[in-house]
């Protein structure tokens, strides 16, 4: 009975949403967890007769069966863009996913390093070395920015105005932003591509990529974590860092600061503000000396 149903969601995928192979098979997996829900407990029934309270049963059965909490919001995610479909192209007359709730999921936040924190990792570059001047720029400019790592190894030097502290950065979705830079990593970019950068044979098609490796070519995402991984651990630093934990403590730092919210958010390029909220893990004083400072009935 469904059959139709799920080809039709599967070219709309396809087709309107432009989604990749994987992507689209993930969506699918997730609706055929529910047909055979339905075929379970004898619920054959068209998209249109499924109400709010049948879609919670199915959520309760999954859970039942000993989904993780992040599968079954994996599957809930995949069911409410099976619905919009069923929406647009007039299956149902209204959405029974549009309250439909996923269970909490407990986001790990990573590590965050401090400024002096950051400042000993800095340290323990050893500028005599070829790469020395270039991983220093690499870190001064991903706390800088907080970039993401794809962001940082995809930065080119036809997108740097470092005459007036700007990058402009392509992130997810192909979606660019403009994103201050400061002095230190703007100096640092400077001394890199003057000292180091010049003199390396650059490889065809990555004259316009700012950060090479020593063959030329473009750096590698596991680069720029090993890189970062060693220094920590000269630094004696015992957290669990990787690369975005520098994007972590970038925006952390800001908002502790006294930073906007939308204003964090612009500069990390999410587009919605409930992903920028999980930076905010500010300590408890913090909260207190903000209302004590900022709200009238504590004045």
């Amino acid at each position: 009975m469904w059959g139709p149903y799920k080809k039709g969601f599967k070219a709309w995928l396809q087709l309107e949403k432009s989604l990749s192979d994987h992507s689209v098979d993930a969506y699918m997996r997730d609706v055929e967890k529910l047909t055979q829900y339905l075929q379970a407990e004898n619920k054959i029934a068209h998209p249109d007769q499924l109400l709010l309270k049948d879609l919670q049963q199915f959520v309760k059965w999954i859970a039942g069966i000993g989904m993780t909490a992040t599968s079954q919001a994996r599957i809930i995610s995949g069911l409410k863009s099976f619905y919009k479909y069923c929406v647009i192209e007039k299956i149902v007359t209204a959405d029974p996913t549009a309250l439909l709730e996923a269970p909490k999921l407990k986001r790990a936040l990573p590590d965050v390093l401090s400024y002096e924190e950051i400042e000993q990792v800095i340290s323990q570059i050893d500028l005599s070395k070829p790469e020395g001047e270039r991983n220093k720029a690499i870190i001064e400019t991903m706390y800088s920015c907080g970039l993401r790592v794809s962001e940082l190894v995809n930065l080119k030097i036809s997108n740097l105005y470092l005459d007036v502290g700007f990058v402009r950065v392509t992130g997810k979705g192909d979606k660019e932003r403009l994103v201050p830079i400061g002095s230190a990593a703007v100096k640092q970019i400077g001394i890199y591509r003057s000292h180091s950068r010049n003199h390396i044979s650059i490889k065809s098609g990555n004259e316009d990529i700012l950060f090479l490796n020593k063959r030329g070519a473009k750096l590698s995402r596991v680069m720029i974590f090993l890189i970062l991984k060693e220094l920590v651990s000269k630094a004696g630093i015992k957290k669990n860092i990787s690369p975005h934990s520098l994007r972590h403590s970038f925006a952390t730092h800001l908002v502790e600061g006294g930073a906007d919210l939308r204003a964090v958010q612009e500069m990390l390029g999410h587009e919605s503000i409930t992903t920028t909220e999980i930076y905010t893990h500010l300590d408890r004083e913090f909260l207190r000396d903000t209302l004590t400072r900022f709200h009238p009935a504590f004045k």
